[in-house]
């Protein structure tokens, strides 16, 4: 690390099942970092094995931040992660380590590289409305009305991701405006310097991927972990209750399906997610450097690096950073 006005942090984005926290590792044990989550899901502490967060061993063996740090009985922020975030960042650097972003959730990495806006908070009214709305008519319908007045907004966010719509919904209600509107106007960036490095298998390899990680989850304890969150009698809309295998899994506690089926509609779901998530990063960049598109263009597709890719990649950081 320098001491440059902005110092340098790394990126390492891409959808689930793409091997990007074993990327992170090796790279956070090459160049002295620090592995900092930017998954929306890892953050919370009862989902440790259903968002595969590090394990414990791993976690002994390279520092990590913000995994697991919240309970599942509060939901997260954009604007709280970033916060976090750069805490963490800078604590990293004060250790004179390498701040190393993980994830798979793209407004995350938004939020340090082009700023957050500052949307103002919506109005008890739309709260309540976007709350009645949920109950008496389900998100399918939310979204077909939040497509109707803030298309924009609409087309990025899951007809099922029910708080996301009721967040949108609040806002436009009380503003007037869009969340994708208020965003074009973000704040100022955070004052650091990223190069990224995106992962994208391709889609078979990626499909492979997420049976693979689910039947291991299974073995891992999901199942167990699944019954310890219904029993905190949580509201369904909260995200930990939408992590995926969650409601798969619980429809399956309850005798509704067969764990065959939990297991086909959890890849099925996450298979879905994986393929937006796929679409955004190629339509983001996540840093302005240029040379972090060479690295883009020479490990996209890769879910295995070779150590003589490896040794080229670190090689790579080391002289952008």
């Amino acid at each position: 690390m320098t001491d440059e006005a902005e110092p340098w942090a790394l990126i390492v984005a891409g959808p689930t099942a793409s091997g990007k926290s074993a990327l992170a590792m090796r790279l956070a044990e090459e160049l002295g970092g620090v592995v900092i989550n930017a998954d929306s899901m890892q953050v919370y502490r009862e989902l440790r094995v259903l968002t595969a967060r590090p394990t414990v061993e791993e976690e002994a063996m390279i520092p990590h931040a913000l995994y697991g740090v919240r309970p599942a009985a509060e939901a997260g922020s954009v604007a709280w992660w970033r916060g976090a975030a750069l805490a963490a960042m800078q604590a990293a650097r004060d250790a004179g380590r390498l701040p190393i972003l993980c994830g798979g959730t793209g407004m995350y990495f938004l939020s340090l590289t082009q700023g957050l806006s500052e949307i103002p908070p919506p109005n008890e009214a739309a709260r309540t409305e976007a709350r009645t709305k949920l109950v008496e008519h389900g998100p399918a319908a939310l979204h077909a009305e939040l497509a109707a007045c803030d298309p924009r907004t609409a087309a990025r966010l899951s007809p099922t991701d029910a708080q996301r719509l009721a967040r949108a919904w609040e806002v436009w209600r009380s503003t007037g405006r869009g969340i994708s509107d208020w965003q074009r106007d973000a704040g100022e960036k955070a004052p650091w310097r990223f190069a990224a490095i995106r992962l994208d298998p391709p889609r078979e390899a990626l499909r492979g991927a997420i049976s693979t990680r689910f039947l291991a989850m299974l073995e891992a304890g999901a199942l167990a972990e699944v019954r310890a969150l219904l029993e905190q009698h949580l509201d369904p809309n909260l995200p930990a209750m939408r992590a995926h295998g969650v409601p798969e899994l619980s429809a399956h506690l309850r005798g509704e399906i067969s764990l065959g089926e939990a297991a086909r509609r959890s890849e099925l779901v996450t298979g879905q997610y994986t393929k937006r998530q796929s679409t955004w990063f190629r339509h983001h960049d996540l840093a302005e450097n240029s040379a972090t598109h060479t690295i883009h263009a020479r490990f996209a597709g890769r879910t295995q690096f070779s150590e003589s890719n490896m040794a080229d990649l670190v090689n790579f950081i080391r002289m952008v950073t």
